[in-house]
């Protein structure tokens, strides 16, 4: 009875850890790993082959790339496909294995007033099958540019950013967490907790990523997933802990964003157990510390977490079926942020320079910035609505627009602000006119609104200046002469 109780239970457990729980497996030689030496193993190796001892098992890694194999490939994709990509690193793991990503653009590496699109994969160690994924993603779009429509919509439009292995440690030893078996999906500052905002203290790993997010603007994400068949969006948790739907400020453009994902899939969206095989991540269950909310609210990319598969690894044999039902998913989802939303730029209207502020839509509490140096901007929204569109900018006056968002076709909308003048005439200036330094108004407001009565002050404090030095020489002349002899 005790035994068909406990098979019942693992059974159970395994289709609820997708985003939560634990569970490990493991494996022994540090070749295997995909370390390049013993010794670069360490200590974990010790552990593997204990358990290894007690219950040996088939390699259930076989035919997934090691991570040196992933970085020789992500090596080789550069080489091959120079013309569209960069390859660069955003940081190391644990044990400094290179967290390499690949971009993907008609212009690598330059800024574009074009949005951005970032796929993570690997966030746990145990659900590798996102690193295959993304790898067959990459070279696909290499090998189908100027020949497919969708591929060259992306390329030439959108930069895409892959980083296949967020974990490479975790993977290397079969666990979730990583190196200090630390869950990443869990490491992230939360909306809720303060407590977990104390950036010094997470692992290398998510530092990498939040460094990304302020180095590079992204205007959606995804990160890949294992052991469910879903599209998660926020928010992933609850202010009280309860399961409940927690809807976020963009709601309904995230349930648009996550049903493009699931309706192009070979058949998430026939899910019995999520209605159109999407869900609300506080509804499925709460999660605290993840990477999704963070992205939104930090960094103003609106992230999805995609489960794609039911099994967190399965045999090597059935990646490359995976592939084929999540392909168009994942092209139509990068291709969204361009074929809908509505996007353009601001800039001044008496100098002709891009204008770094914000942009806000009336009804919906987010906002989101502009680039600073070519002040685009790119604004998911549900089509087939209207939106009353505002572009804010300090020392500016702000304007609105009301557009109708057509289904299938992305709105294009400039802002031409105009300078905000003073009483006197003089023009206020925003942090854009300052040569990029932080000061809301420039050199010529701060002097020419009230010139003379800085000058009557400057006088008048160089005069007290005048007075304060001949009293502290005088009394110092006092102190240094003799005293008097007494004559006694």
């Amino acid at each position: 009875m005790n035994l068909k109780f406990c098979i019942l239970f693992s059974f159970f457990v395994r289709n609820v850890i997708a985003r939560g729980g634990y569970r490990g497996t493991s494996l022994s030689s540090a070749a295997d790993l995909g370390f390049e030496n013993d010794s670069y193993a360490g200590s974990g190796r010790h552990l593997i082959e204990e358990n290894q001892s007690h219950h040996p098992r088939t390699d259930i890694a076989r035919g997934y790339m090691t991570n040196s194999e992933l970085e020789r490939a992500v090596k080789e994709f550069g080489r091959r496909c120079s013309h569209i990509s960069r390859i660069y690193s955003i940081g190391e793991s644990v044990r400094g294995f290179p967290l390499w990503v690949i971009e993907i653009s008609d212009k690598p590496g330059q800024e574009e007033p074009e949005p951005a699109f970032k796929f993570i994969g690997n966030v746990h160690g145990d659900e590798p099958v996102g690193r295959e994924l993304l790898l067959l993603l990459a070279n696909w779009i290499c090998d189908n540019y100027k020949r497919d429509p969708l591929v060259d919509l992306i390329v030439n439009k959108v930069h895409l950013h892959i980083l296949p292995s967020m974990n490479p440690d975790g993977f290397s030893f079969r666990r979730r967490g990583n190196a200090n078996n630390v869950d990443l999906n869990r490491d992230f500052p939360d909306q809720f907790f303060p407590w977990n905002n104390n950036e010094d203290a997470r692992q290398p790993e998510t530092k990498a990523i939040m460094s990304w997010l302020r180095e590079m603007r992204f205007t959606a994400s995804a990160s890949l997933h294992g052991g469910a068949l879903v599209a998660n969006y926020p928010w992933d948790a609850s202010l009280d802990k309860r399961k409940i739907y927690y809807a976020c400020p963009d709601d309904g453009t995230f349930r648009f964003l996550a049903s493009i994902y699931s309706k192009s899939h070979y058949n998430m969206s026939l899910s019995k157990e999520f209605e159109g095989g999407i869900t609300n991540g506080a509804a499925w269950y709460p999660v605290y510390g993840g990477m999704q909310d963070w992205n939104y609210i930090y960094g103003g990319c609106f992230e999805l977490t995609l489960e794609i598969s039911d099994n967190k690894w399965p045999n090597a044999n059935e990646l490359p079926t995976i592939w084929e039902y999540n392909k168009m998913s994942m092209l139509n989802l990068v291709a969204s942020l361009v074929k809908t939303g509505v996007h353009g730029r601001v800039f001044s209207s008496d100098s002709g320079r891009p204008l770094p502020g914000l942009i806000t839509i009336k009804g919906i509490n987010y906002t989101v910035k502009t680039s600073w140096t070519l002040a685009d901007y790119h604004r998911l929204l549900v089509p087939g609505e209207r939106y009353e569109v505002m572009a804010t900018v300090p020392g500016y006056k702000s304007k609105a627009t009301r557009i109708w968002l057509e289904k299938e076709e992305a709105t294009n909308v400039d802002f031409i602000l105009d300078p905000e003048v003073s009483s006197d005439g003089t023009l206020l200036r925003s942090i854009c006119d300052c040569g990029g330094k932080s000061r809301l108004l420039s050199i010529g407001y701060f002097w020419g609104t009230h010139f003379e009565v800085y000058l009557v002050l400057i006088v008048v404090l160089a005069f007290l200046c005048f007075l304060l030095t001949r009293r502290i020489k005088s009394n110092l002349l006092k102190q240094r002469s003799p005293p008097k002899s007494s004559g006694q």
